[in-house]
């Protein structure tokens, strides 16, 4: 027997993804109005995504922001990866370790902001594009780790252990059965990454120093100034590349947990 829907819960849905959805649907509108004046709209352009590209101080931005998510997600993968690898067989003698390594995701970002701020103070480290880097990977790590985690818990040892009968070396075994296996975890995990690291604007916004500056704080800036629609033009592209970003960690994560499983051992 179909069991009928209660239509209340389907407006009640409705509302919430409208409620949610509805300004950065407002954000996207307004980046092609002729008007400068953001809650008044005059016709259909494109000239504010031109403007906005050929603003000297926007690119710069850009370019920061590029550098220190790139060189965060590299080093965040690399580390969550190995994390997860390690901590796959001491799973329950390290709950400890399992929930430092979950610490980062549930503490508010204003609160690790802050404790790195002190953090670099006290060592008297200059803060500037390195300064956030390290703050990325620090937050970072958790996420790559959960993901490659998640992997790494659904693959079985059976091949790995028929390798080693086999006689490959570690390494061996890690080259041409987990990491093949763990790929798309790893792949997923560092887009991940890489999509916080250049979303972020709380904990950048404590570390950052001279010439440091990133997209989401340079917006932030521009808004104190009153709202443009290059801002909205800008806030569009960042909106579509997250986006992207997510559902393609997403993609690849449910094909990695629907791969194949190798058949031969390739050396």
């Amino acid at each position: 027997m179909k069991q009928k829907t209660n239509p209340l819960l389907s407006i009640h849905s409705y509302i919430v993804i409208a409620f949610i959805y509805l300004p950065v649907l407002m954000i996207l509108i307004f980046s092609f109005n002729t008007s400068r004046i953001s809650s008044k709209w005059e016709g259909f352009t494109f000239k504010w995504y031109g403007s906005l590209f050929s603003n000297r101080y926007v690119m710069d931005a850009l370019m920061n922001s590029l550098t220190i998510a790139i060189t965060s997600t590299i080093i965040a993968t690399v580390l969550g990866t190995i994390a997860a690898i390690a901590l796959r067989n001491a799973l329950k003698k390290s709950k400890t370790v399992l929930g430092m390594l979950y610490l980062p995701i549930v503490v508010p970002d204003i609160i690790m902001g802050l404790s790195l701020l002190l953090l670099f103070s006290q060592f008297h480290f200059p803060l500037g594009k390195w300064t956030i880097i390290i703050a990325h990977v620090t937050f970072s790590i958790s996420y790559v780790y959960v993901i490659v985690a998640s992997r790494i818990s659904g693959m079985g040892k059976q091949l790995e252990e028929a390798a080693q009968d086999l006689g490959a070396s570690p390494w061996q075994t890690f080259r041409h059965i987990t990491l093949p296996a763990i790929w798309p975890g790893v792949l997923a995990g560092a887009i991940m990454a890489f999509t916080l690291s250049i979303d972020d604007f709380m904990i950048s916004f404590f570390v950052s120093g001279p010439n440091s500056t990133t997209l989401p704080i340079y917006i932030y800036g521009l808004v104190k100034r009153g709202i443009s629609p290059e801002i909205n033009a800008l806030c569009t592209i960042m909106i579509f590349v997250s986006v992207g970003l997510i559902l393609l960690a997403q993609w690849l994560q449910n094909k990695g947990n629907r791969g194949k499983k190798a058949s031969t051992l390739p050396f």
